[in-house]
């Protein structure tokens, strides 16, 4: 079974000889490529609804692999119990049904070594519950597919840190690690924003395009605070190399 680079990032975080289960699995490609590459021990493809889980029984089936998969019908980890798996993965969803399937699964949650996380949008929430729930970050990873970008997180138990917003936001494990990939989201970002900005600037007689326009200058400035930080620790010719890219 061959990857896209997305499942690729998730599946790299997963350690060798754990028990996972892949909360969301829709065709079940993560599970066949961590059995095949013998990275877990035990794997189970979970799904709330039987259609992915069909797809996930066809794919399991048609690669040899139905004797060392299972496939299960739960809506989170709801159908799981504590210290049945030690390593949960929730990839290709929302952030928002990422916190709830933690928040809700949080006697499974806490019986486990790891969370793989990928959230597909409200990635700054994520952080910020995760933050505020005894998880911490211990490792993060972003991708480039399509033309959109993908964080991913390794989560484990530990001691809260401090953030800044803009951490939580665009991820303070890239920004200290100086991520190639989050460096071409932000600039990305930086570009949008400042284009819708002042495209508003001649429609502020609304007064929803005049809240619209604050929240964007917000934005806007947590784009800068974290595009100073990952130019920090540049030398100077890298950071003659960095500011031309941003023009």
């Amino acid at each position: 079974m061959e990857l896209s680079n997305r499942l690729a990032a998730v599946a790299g975080f997963v350690q060798e000889g754990a028990s996972v289960a892949d909360i969301g699995t829709d065709h079940g490609y993560i599970p066949i490529y961590l059995v095949e590459q013998k990275i877990a021990d035990r794997v189970i493809a979970a799904d709330i609804h039987q259609g992915p889980l069909r797809r996930a029984d066809m794919h399991v089936a048609g690669c040899g692999l139905s004797g060392r998969i299972e496939t299960r019908l739960s809506d989170g980890l709801k159908g799981f119990q504590a210290g049945e798996i030690d390593t949960m993965i929730a990839a290709g969803m929302g952030g928002g049904l990422i916190i709830r399937i933690l928040d809700e699964g949080k006697a499974v949650v806490d019986s486990l070594e790891a969370c793989i996380l990928q959230p597909q949008s409200e990635i700054g929430k994520v952080r910020k519950y995760l933050a505020l729930h005894g998880l911490v970050i211990e490792r993060e990873d972003m991708v480039e597919e399509d033309g959109k970008f993908y964080p991913v997180m390794r989560v484990v138990h530990g001691e809260p840190e401090n953030y800044e917003e803009y951490e939580f936001i665009y991820g303070k494990r890239l920004l200290q690690m100086r991520h190639p990939v989050l460096k071409n989201y932000l600039l990305r970002e930086c570009r949008l924003k400042e284009t819708i900005i002042r495209q508003l600037h001649s429609h502020t007689e609304s007064e929803g395009a005049r809240v619209r326009l604050e929240q964007l200058n917000r934005e806007a400035e947590y784009v800068r605070q974290a595009l100073a930080c990952y130019a920090q620790s540049m030398s100077r010719e890298e950071e003659t190399v960095w500011c031309a890219g941003k023009l």
